[in-house]
């Protein structure tokens, strides 16, 4: 997810789409936060890892 929204962000930059920047953004967020949960050993949404 952080991958993908890392991608999105360049793809918005480059060819300048703003809502490619928003998504990227959000997906980066996201997957940030559920890396941190996955770490500090909080189950998210029942499971150990998101993935």
């Amino acid at each position: 997810m952080i991958v993908l929204g890392v991608i999105l962000l360049i793809i918005g930059l480059v060819f300048g789409i703003s809502i490619l920047w928003t998504l990227g953004l959000i997906l980066v967020l996201i997957g940030v936060v559920l890396w941190v949960l996955g770490a500090a050993g909080h189950a998210v949404a029942g499971r150990k890892h998101y993935w």
